[in-house]
């Protein structure tokens, strides 16, 4: 029987750069030891408070299906958390509950797009982006940035791409690359939007982890409020990466009808997951900064290393829990260099290729090992660059 060419075609036929990953957990099944610099999986786990409070709620009865927009408190606890951190005006009826930010990514753009529309986004990009963007029956569209210029995006690219297309994708604090859009990126990027008819979707999941310079949500900015969703998660904020627990923020009509979206296919969230959701939030910026500090003190660690040499390149890193590594000097491509390094010291990391050709040449490492043990694998990163370069 034919499956339909949406689904089949959803990453065409690629891994999308997950094969060094892949090829690192199987070394690990048979029982090898791998130093694991790949996915954004915080090496300490979920707060044990938080658990507790997620198993208080279970064992309290909320295990019953939970309403599909998400609980009427956990929505107010995320729109006064939006509203004091972005000063736009938020409310319970402009939030959904979603299971994860990849949830919400996939609602968004179901909601922007009809089947063959051009949806934008930003290289280097995230790895799902294009195949979510597919999945809906969208055409994905990206806009390359480059290293010489911090991998912002550039106003006349934005604009070569813009007629005809209904959404543009960013994302800032970025994952790989670290960047954290400037006021003048953001003032460029509404402009278009407006000036184009685009619809906004805005991943801001990086938002607790800002290390330099200042996040701007773009939702905030003059005339985006009414065509702007945001992508929220407790995954990277609060170490809950399991509980899948998201959310959209957008206009309450495009809310309702998301509502609706939901409805007919994830159905909402576990209740238990929203109460810890809703403690941890309470918490305050408290606990988001404990569970950004590890990764505020690995980049500063980082810097000192790579500081010694000047075979491996550092990007700027702004913000989130990866850095960006420029490895041309060694002639070798990215994903060469990742599997080398991966077969020689055990160590894996993601190839820039992963996350579209412009990162071609460069590496994503996540911060997500303990100090000790990334101070090490760093430096045999640099020794394996050095031992190529000669």
């Amino acid at each position: 029987m034919q499956l339909s060419h949406r689904v089949t075609n959803i990453t065409e036929g690629s891994s999308d750069g997950w094969d060094i990953f892949y090829k690192a957990r199987q070394m690990i099944s048979e029982g090898k030891s791998v130093t694991e610099l790949t996915i954004g999986e915080h090496d300490t786990r979920t707060d044990p408070e938080i658990l507790k409070a997620m198993n208080h709620a279970a064992l309290s009865g909320h295990t019953g299906y939970a309403v599909v927009p998400g609980t009427q408190s956990l929505r107010e606890t995320v729109a006064a958390r939006i509203q004091k951190n972005t000063g736009a005006p938020t409310s319970y009826r402009n939030v959904l509950i979603t299971p994860g930010g990849q949830s919400a990514l996939f609602a968004a753009h179901i909601a922007t797009n009809e089947p063959g529309d051009h949806a934008l986004f930003i290289e280097p990009y995230y790895a799902t982006y294009p195949g979510t963007i597919r999945s809906v029956g969208a055409r994905p569209i990206a806009i390359s940035t480059s290293a010489k210029h911090a991998f912002l995006p550039r106003k006349q690219d934005i604009i070569a791409a813009a007629t005809g297309a209904k959404s543009l994708l960013i994302n800032s604090p970025n994952n790989p690359t670290g960047a954290i859009y400037g006021s003048q990126t953001l003032h460029d990027i509404a402009q278009i939007c407006q000036t184009h008819g685009l619809w906004l979707i805005s991943d801001e999941v990086y938002d607790t982890q800002i290390w330099a310079g200042k996040h701007t949500s773009p939702r905030a900015l003059p005339g985006m409020l009414e065509r702007t969703l945001v992508i929220g998660s407790m995954s990277k904020s609060h170490a809950m990466t399991g509980s899948r627990v998201g959310w959209i923020v957008g206009p309450e009509t495009a809310i309702d009808h998301l509502i609706n979206l939901a409805t007919h296919t994830t159905y909402g969230v576990a209740g238990f997951i929203q109460d810890a959701a809703e403690f941890a939030l309470k918490q305050g910026a408290q606990l988001e900064e404990k569970i950004a500090a590890p990764f505020r003190r690995r980049r500063l660690l980082a810097q000192d290393i790579l500081d010694t040499q000047s075979i491996v390149g550092l990007m700027p890193s702004q913000g989130g829990m990866y850095l960006m590594l420029d490895i041309r000097s060694t002639g070798l491509t990215g994903e060469e260099f990742a599997d080398s390094l991966l077969d020689a010291h055990q160590i894996a990391v993601m190839p820039g290729e992963s996350f579209g050709p412009c990162a071609a040449g460069h590496i994503r490492v996540a911060m997500t090992v303990s100090d000790n043990a990334f101070a090490t694998a760093l430096r045999s990163l640099v020794g394996h660059a050095e031992s190529i370069k000669l």
